[in-house]
Order: C-alpha cells, then sequence, then structure tokens
C-alpha cells in the first residue's frame, strides 16, 4: 500500500463511528450421538436432527442454517443472510455459501447410507455466480445425489436466493467408509 493509501484509510477510521455487536449462542455436543451413525441408516439420522430427537450438529447453529427436508437422496436446507456472515466488501462470506453447500451435498450422500457405513467429501468444486447480501432474503440450498457407486458418490448442490435467482453451485464426491468391521471368514 503506499502511504497515501494508508493515511486515507487511517483517517477514515478514525472520523467513522464504528457500532459493536455481540453475537451468543448454544450447540449442544455430539460426541455422545456419534455413534449412531454406525448402527443408523443415514437418512433416519437426518430426519431425527430436522425434528428435533437428536441434536442438530453445531456448525448449523455456528452459521445459522436450518434443516428443512430430508429425504433418500435429497435433502434442503435454508439460510438467513445476516450481517454477521458478511465479509470486508458487505457481502456474504464465499466460506458462509461453502459450508451450505458442503452441507447439502453431504447430507445428501448421509441419506443413501444403510447402518454402518460413513462417508467423507474427497472434493468440493464450488461456482459463486452471484453475491449474496441481506438484501438476497432467505436462501434455499438443494443437495441431491447425482451418481452412486460403490465406493464413492456425486452430489450436486444449488443455493437459489429469496427470488429463486442460482447464487452458487457446488459439486461433491464423497468416498464411502465401513463403520464397523467385517464378519470373520
Amino acid at each position: 500500500m503506499e502511504p497515501s493509501e494508508t493515511t486515507e484509510v487511517t483517517e477514515a477510521t478514525e472520523t467513522t463511528e464504528v457500532a459493536v455487536h455481540e453475537r451468543t449462542y448454544e450447540w449442544t455436543d455430539p460426541a455422545p450421538f456419534a455413534g449412531l451413525v454406525g448402527q443408523v441408516p443415514g437418512l433416519e439420522i437426518l430426519q431425527a436432527i430436522g425434528k428435533g430427537t437428536l441434536p442438530r450438529p453445531p456448525i448449523m447453529d455456528t452459521i445459522g442454517m436450518r434443516a428443512v427436508e430430508a429425504e433418500q437422496g435429497r435433502v434442503v436446507f435454508a439460510l438467513t443472510p445476516a450481517p454477521w456472515h458478511y465479509n470486508p466488501l458487505g457481502t456474504v462470506h464465499g466460506g458462509v455459501l461453502a459450508t451450505l453447500l458442503d452441507t447439502a451435498t453431504g447430507c445428501a450422500v448421509h441419506s443413501t447410507l444403510g447402518a454402518g457405513v460413513g462417508y467423507t467429501s474427497m472434493d468440493l468444486s464450488i461456482r459463486f455466480l452471484r453475491p449474496v447480501t441481506l438484501d438476497s432474503g432467505p436462501l434455499r440450498c438443494e443437495g441431491t445425489v447425482i451418481s452412486q457407486g460403490r465406493r464413492a458418490v456425486v452430489a450436486e448442490a444449488r443455493v437459489e436466493d429469496e427470488r429463486g435467482r442460482l447464487v452458487a453451485h457446488a459439486t461433491s464426491t464423497c468416498l464411502l467408509l465401513p463403520l464397523t468391521e467385517a464378519p470373520a471368514g
């Protein structure tokens, strides 16, 4: 940065009144329920979280996302942009949208898995198509499985704003993992 640019930034911050905000929230420790993944089909777990019979994963409370629907191979999440999602440019940080997209692709995959099968993301490819602000209104993110193999599953997710405009799209490949020991012999 040139010295004159530093002076302009310093002068702007000295003359601008800055409002300080605080955000607090609570979450439930997911560790006591993690063993259910090895015993219960994925769709049942996702539906139990949606109904509130299992606690929400902490990331949902951290960014303020809500589970809307879960069925075999398809999930829907919602997120209303908030000022605390903003980056220095005055738009929702891409990491918030990436988390929403990663959640939707992963949960779409999870909804297809039987008891004793887990997954991990191998990749996540995202396209941000338009900026998201408070004026975008509530966001809807739908994740769907588009290809299922024995070892890997490909899913996609789409984030649309309140007007139904596509704001971001992602694809993800998830590696399937056995969570129980195979029987001997």
